[in-house]
This record gives C-alpha cells, structure tokens and sequence, in this order.
C-alpha cells in the first residue's frame, strides 16, 4: 500500500462475496487504490482475496487497527451494528468502525434483521456498483 494514498478499508463477513464483488470493482475503477481488504472469517477473507484484493486479513484486531488508518470504511450496512452477521460482528468492531473518522460507505441490504427505510430495492450488484462509485469519487 502507498503510504501517502488513502486507505480503502472493505470490510465482509460470512462468505465475503459482497466484499470481494466491491473489492474487484473499485480496482477496477482504480488499479493503484490502497485497499485493505478485512473479512470477519477466514472465508470472508479468502474469497476478497480470490478476487482483486492484493492485501488482507482476518478477524477483529485487524478491523480495530485498520478503522484508525483508513479514509473510507466499505461494507455492508451492518458491519455497524455489534452482533449482526450470525455474530460476526463484535461489540469492538462496530464501536470501532462507526466512532472512525473515515468516511463510511455501507451497502444498505436489508438482512440480518436489518432494515433501511427509503431505500430502493435494487439488485446487489446495483448496490455495489453505486458503492464502488461513491468511494471512488471520494478519494479522487
């Protein structure tokens, strides 16, 4: 990662496709982006890394140190909310990521118990591009 540029933090849980699919495309979009792609499991992580991502890791700790570096946060919407993902996330990984002073980009799938008023039912795929374009337009 170039120390200078911005760090893009993505952030997925479960089977990590989601984050992978936006992984890939803000590469896409941006191939020397400073990205860090953080999975909550082993195969979150995996599967970021199966894809585009060049650098990751796995589990809590790593989510606490990267919330405190990273200029754009990305994930589902519910990687802010402790105990969400079948538990996944932990009480300190949602404190640490909503009180970080990155910009957050959190995909708003109404899982988990989860809901979003005002949000359009779109297509995830739809969501992620719109995601993946939102970051990239922060960090232009």
């Amino acid at each position: 990662m170039k120390k200078d540029a911005p760090l893009v933090v993505v952030i997925d849980g479960q089977g990590g496709m989601i984050g992978r699919k936006l992984c890939d495309q803000l590469l896409e979009g941006k191939p020397d982006l400073s990205l860090l792609a953080l999975g909550t499991n082993s195969a979150a992580t995996s599967a970021m890394l199966k894809g585009k991502a060049k650098q990751g890791a796995t589990g809590e700790n790593p989510v606490l140190v990267a919330a405190r570096r990273a200029a754009v946060i990305a994930g589902p919407a519910s990687i802010v909310v402790a105990d969400s993902m079948l538990g996944e996330i932990t009480p300190k990984m949602a404190s640490a990521i909503g009180q970080s002073e990155a910009e957050k980009v959190l995909i708003p799938l109404n899982r988990c118990g989860i809901l979003i008023a005002g949000v359009q039912d779109c297509p995830v795929d739809e969501l992620i591009e719109k995601a993946a374009a939102m970051i990239l337009k922060l960090i232009a």
